[in-house]
């Protein structure tokens, strides 16, 4: 009877457009906060909290047609909140996150990225992709790699920034895996510092480790190599930057980083 009566008043029910305007949001890649989030910001005259898309995409009705698919983490049901803990270790060195300014780690200044591999299964051969975020906008920019060598991916990475400003481009941040040895020539490259998380703590750099998981939904560990064209990681990359982020106040991506260049470019002139 609860759910009855419940079903009967939800928004999404009452208002038909409303609940197909959130599913084509959801199958693009948004999370409910961020749909919820962008309709505040963009004014809807109708408009729903993320509580109430959730609760609709575990109701009966959700469930029957499983909206739950189209969730960030696609669970069939929800499930409570756990704790994770870290086992913390720490190297001072030169390059360590200790040593990293402060105005970087408080996202105060544009222009520093973190970046991370993204492997699939190894029958699937040595192809991999390199993922890159931008700290304050939270852009993206994804890359393929025909192996897993060090220096090469290097220098894509140094080419695929070259065309920045050199204050859109002032460092980048690793995990200490045995993938980046040949970060000295980042400096020597473009001009950018590198720095390291400890030892077995990529959490360090939550940004691409965050955006990651976002990234897997349209690149799974079973993707098959020669469906990792330029054009489709192009595609996928727009989808992320065109996605409003609850951490910029629902603005995009693309909008912040957008604005940031125009900074840069005024100040330059």
């Amino acid at each position: 009877m609860y759910e009855k009566r419940r079903g009967i008043h939800r928004k999404m029910i009452l208002h038909p457009e409303l609940k197909k305007a959130i599913e084509d949001r959801l199958k693009a890649g948004c999370s409910p906060e961020q749909i919820a989030g962008r309709m505040r910001l963009e004014r809807h005259p109708i408009r729903v909290s993320h509580e109430t898309i959730y609760r609709f995409a575990y109701s009966k009705d959700g469930r029957d047609e499983r909206v739950y698919r189209h969730l960030p983490e696609h669970r069939r049901r929800r499930r409570p909140r756990g704790y994770r803990r870290h086992n913390r270790t720490h190297i001072f060195d030169n390059q360590s996150l200790s040593h990293r300014p402060e105005r970087i780690s408080e996202r105060a200044e544009f222009g520093h990225w973190e970046r991370d591999l993204m492997m699939f299964r190894k029958e699937r051969g040595k192809v991999n992709v390199t993922s890159l975020f931008e700290r304050v906008s939270r852009y993206a920019v994804v890359m393929r790699n025909e192996d897993r060598h060090s220096k090469p991916i290097m220098e894509a990475l140094i080419q695929g920034l070259a065309p920045l400003p050199a204050d859109a481009r002032q460092s980048i941040t690793f995990d200490r895996g045995t993938k980046f040895p040949a970060w000295r020539h980042l400096k020597a490259g473009i001009g950018a510092d590198a720095w390291f998380c400890d030892p077995q703590a990529p959490y360090q750099k939550g940004t691409v480790e965050n955006t990651n998981t976002r990234l897997r939904k349209y690149l799974p560990r079973s993707t098959e190599p020669t469906a990792l064209t330029n054009r489709y990681l192009r595609s996928t990359c727009h989808r992320l930057n065109s996605t409003p982020r609850k951490c910029l106040d629902y603005w995009t991506p693309a909008e912040v980083f957008g604005a940031k260049l125009m900074e840069i470019q005024n100040l330059l002139e």
